[in-house]
């Protein structure tokens, strides 16, 4: 009916617009909910429009999308700003299960009349779903700690013999699609072990290129499972996902330096460097110089890492931020693409805590500022201020795009711990003659440090 096509178009327009929107961080959010109104309206379409045969299982579709609400709903709402990058692998673990589920259940409804273009889709859902869903899992599991890198002189030839078995397979059961009646379940436990086999040996400090790979590759599934049932917004919608998870994996190498094929063959997260006693002597300070330096200083840059997260120390940035702007002092934050464990990360950090988006500096657009920055406030970065990137060529992230602070005239690190970042690589600018080093939790920190500007009043 006429109705349904026009209804689909709209939920097409409002997922590209929902799309355009996130790529601000002042709209995202509104851009999110005008997505989720057009995918919405779509489900509701797709599950009341005329069907051949019966519509009995209703009740069963309601109650599973109910459940579902619920949980998702409750599990977001819990979840700690730190696990959002796990919560978003989890998700998009889901949504290749999703693909691997339909593919599944369509492929043993093909009988004779079954054009090999429709069974060569449904196969290709199976494997890119099958490889999102496990991928996912393990990325989670690293981003969450629970999963460790595994890394072999045979990984990259163990990881290449189970895709050239899945795509084997595929091609044998497309030539001859009643041969083996299991091959399809073959199939897909192959393509399940190929995606723990595809992101297992990948480091921890490239799991944002990660990320943004396994959303494209979900958004494929989705979209190849969109021709398989002819729905023109599964379609569309996942090709919008995986389009832009494509552009977010190529930006987010380039952001490093490195190619596609070098993040998934050689990740650097499973590498180290050298130990910190060849480095030199660190200068510590405290939070009184600390706060002296900043309350006088016209220029001040933060800089945002996985740290912050941790430590939940937005909202005590934020109000520290307030107390020197209102004391004439210009406040920014540079903004690295792989600062954090996703694309973002430290964007949605700081907008939680209400940061204006006209304080978040990009890159480029930071180090040209950094030469007039009288203080550089690292809070919980490690990678992406590591000058070893510009001047250590033994180094393994040299050639990567960092934040050069030591143009600033003064450094500020907070941290824990001398601990190396989650590449486990050293980092020389701690040792550095304009690097003083302030340790506690970073919240703590930051707030002792507000206490003491507002003494000074």
């Amino acid at each position: 009916m006429h109705y349904i096509e026009l209804i689909y178009i709209i939920s097409t327009i409002l997922l590209i617009v929902g799309l355009r929107k996130l790529s601000s961080p002042s709209t995202a959010r509104q851009g999110n909910l005008i997505a989720a109104i057009g995918m919405t309206s779509a489900i509701l379409v797709a599950i009341f429009s005329p069907l051949k045969g019966d519509q009995g299982n209703l009740f069963y579709v309601f109650a599973s999308i109910s459940v579902g609400s619920v949980i998702g709903v409750i599990y977001s709402r819990k979840v700690e700003m730190t696990a959002i990058p796990e919560l978003v692998s989890i998700f998009n673990g889901f949504g290749g299960a999703c693909a691997v589920c339909i593919s599944i259940l369509e492929v043993y409804k093909f009988d004779g009349t079954t054009s090999i273009g429709l069974m060569a889709t449904t196969y290709l859902a199976l494997f890119i779903g099958g490889i999102a869903f496990t991928g996912s899992l393990i990325a989670y599991g690293k981003l969450a700690g629970k999963v460790k890198d595994w890394r072999s002189s045979i990984s990259s030839y163990f990881n290449l013999f189970w895709m050239v078995v899945s795509i084997g397979l595929i091609v044998f059961q497309l030539i001859n699609p009643q041969a083996v009646e299991f091959l399809p379940l073959i199939i897909l436990i192959a393509a399940l072990i190929y995606g723990l086999t595809f992101v297992w040996p990948i480091g921890g400090a490239d799991m944002p290129v990660v990320i943004s790979l396994l959303n494209a590759l979900t958004g494929i599934a989705a979209a190849l499972a969109g021709l398989v049932y002819g729905n023109m917004v599964m379609l569309l919608g996942g090709v919008l996902v995986g389009s832009s998870g494509v552009i977010l994996t190529v930006l987010m190498c380039k952001a490093m330096n490195r190619s596609l094929i070098n993040v998934i063959v050689g990740g650097f997260g499973a590498t180290a460097s050298s130990a910190a006693g060849e480095q030199g002597d660190i200068k510590e300070t405290n939070t009184n110089d600390t706060a002296i330096m900043m309350r006088y200083a016209q220029h001040v840059m933060v800089i945002p890492g996985y740290g912050m997260a941790v430590a939940q120390a937005q909202k005590a940035c934020k109000e520290l931020d307030k107390s020197l702007t209102s004391r004439g002092v210009n406040v920014n934050y540079a903004i690295h693409p792989v600062a954090g464990r996703m694309p973002g990360h430290m964007n949605v950090l700081l907008a939680e805590a209400d940061v204006p988006y006209n304080k978040l500096i990009d890159l480029d657009n930071a180090n040209e500022m950094l030469t007039d920055t009288d203080v550089c406030l690292v809070v919980g970065a490690n990678d992406v201020v590591n000058p070893s990137a510009l001047d250590d060529k033994s180094s393994p992230i040299y050639g990567m795009p960092v934040l050069e602070i030591l143009n600033s005239k003064n450094v500020i690190v907070l941290k824990r711990s001398m601990n190396k970042g989650y590449s486990g690589i050293e980092n020389p600018l701690f040792f550095h003659d304009k690097t003083s080093m302030l340790f506690g939790d970073a919240r703590d920190t930051i707030e002792a440090l507000n206490g003491e500007i507002k003494s000074m009043d």
